[in-house]
């Protein structure tokens, strides 16, 4: 079994990523390159997460798609590193607790440490 976080980075932080790109690009009419830019990202990834041959294996709830969009437009009104960090994480935090991970990741359970931060 692999543990959360390891599960996390290699299927959601993906499909995360693919959603901000094409969520900055259709809803806010970047270009490829500014997505870029943002995300601290090649161009070449960012065309990779909009032809969705990165980041298609996961489906989001439309709560999900919803809090990804909101993040996006943070992201292009003025991103700076922390901006991304945090917003990241805060998406991350909210797949979580959305309980996606633990509906279609057969033996996934729940991080001590991201459960520790939801009681603060």
């Amino acid at each position: 079994m692999k543990p959360t976080c390891e599960i996390m980075v290699q299927k959601v932080l993906p499909a995360i990523r693919a959603e901000l790109a094409r969520s900055m690009m259709i809803d806010h009419g970047c270009t490829q390159q500014q997505v870029a830019d943002i995300l601290g990202l090649s161009r070449a990834a960012v065309s990779q997460y909009v032809s969705a041959k990165r980041g298609a294996e996961v489906g989001f709830s439309e709560e999900t798609v919803e809090e990804i969009r909101t993040f996006a437009t943070t992201l292009v009104n003025g991103s700076s590193d922390k901006v991304l960090t945090e917003g990241m994480c805060n998406v991350c935090k909210f797949v979580q607790r959305s309980g996606w991970l633990y509906k279609n990741v057969p033996g996934a359970e729940y991080c001590i440490l991201c459960k520790s931060d939801e009681e603060d």
